[in-house]
């Protein structure tokens, strides 16, 4: 039985079509540098975020991802705020008066670099890349950012850990215990902000290729483009809570729209709750809290509702995401543009 429920898991993710060829995360919301690097250098400091996301617990071979990011400003020397930032020392952060003379930052520059490793059964993929964007005001109030992400990612297939039946497998071969692929990586996007919105536009694998995920030839797999869409928009509740409700969209090539909608109420720079809602996939509750103006910590849990054999099986999603505030001078306590 173990056997069996592998090889679905893996079947269902990696054929008829390109179904999760990335890995799928809840809080992006935390941290949408990891979804289009037009974010690289939106703050006033060095941002670094950790995460690591266990996927449907209980099922054997379900996806792990890690990732690790950091990017930072280049030239930036205001103090600016915006639709998903945080406190800013001696004032209320949620106070109306601040956004209502918020103006756009001057043009500056911003760099960063992504590290991933993101595992299903025996298929481990791991990727990393260097990204730089450039953000010029484009309004009083608005500003547009424009960025790539580029490097390499390695495709690993562990054969010792494939258990079948009939050991002579003409897709899997009777050569080395492993195989290997490095193909290019490149992403692209653009970010417009201004003090109580956000939204986005992004396309990761930019470039299609193929790769064989076995010894045969008649068993490529095409990594292919994903276009991502996402927008949010902060109001206020009283002068100490606001909402953001947000939304993400995703396509992939032969698959259908994946659409999250997503909600979180924040008090002040202390701490914040939210949901999200992925359609005909599941839902996910999430929290967080700012430890000090260079430490924050957050969590989610998942449930998948879409497959029976998976819902059935699993104990949910777990998903951590450390933050780490350096060269903060301002004494930010949290993000002020992206979250």
């Amino acid at each position: 039985m173990r056997i069996c429920l592998m090889l679905i898991l893996i079947l269902s993710l990696l054929c008829k079509g390109y179904a999760q060829q990335r890995p799928h995360y809840t809080q992006y919301i935390l941290n949408n540098y990891i979804l289009n690097p037009a974010i690289s250098g939106i703050e006033n400091y060095t941002d670094v975020k950790l995460s690591m996301r266990n996927q449907w617990v209980g099922i054997p071979g379900a996806p792990t991802t890690f990732y690790a990011t950091i990017h930072a400003p280049i030239g930036k020397k205001d103090f600016k705020s915006s639709a998903t930032s945080f406190d800013m020392k001696g004032e209320n952060p949620r106070g109306r008066q601040y956004w209502e003379e918020y103006t756009a930052s001057p043009p500056h520059h911003g760099i960063g670099a992504t590290i991933m490793n993101y595992r299903t059964g025996y298929i481990n993929r791991f990727t990393i890349y260097g990204t730089y964007a450039y953000h010029l005001g484009i309004g009083e109030k608005t500003t547009l950012a424009a960025g790539f992400g580029a490097g390499l990612s390695g495709t690993n297939i562990d054969r010792s850990k494939i258990e079948l039946a009939n050991p002579i497998d003409p897709a899997i071969g009777s050569g080395s215990s492993e195989i290997n692929q490095t193909k290019p990586e490149l992403n692209v996007g653009l970010w417009l902000y201004g003090a109580n919105y956000f939204a986005g536009l992004s396309v990761q694998q930019v470039i299609p290729v193929k790769i064989n995920l076995v010894d045969s030839n008649a068993y490529k797999s095409t990594l292919v483009p994903h276009f991502i869409a996402t927008a949010g928009y902060r109001m206020f509740m009283t002068e100490d809570w606001t909402v953001l409700p947000s939304v993400m969209t995703r396509y992939i090539t032969s698959q259908p729209l994946y659409v999250d909608i997503n909600v979180k109420m924040q008090y002040r720079d202390r701490f914040w709750i939210g949901g999200s809602y992925r359609f005909k996939e599941g839902y996910a509750v999430m929290a967080g809290v700012n430890i000090s103006q260079t430490f924050n910590l957050s969590y989610s849990y998942d449930i998948n509702t879409a497959n029976y054999l998976i819902s059935s099986m699993q104990k949910g999603t777990h998903e951590i995401v450390l933050g780490f505030l350096l060269n903060n001078g301002y004494g930010d306590m949290c993000p002020r543009n992206v979250w």
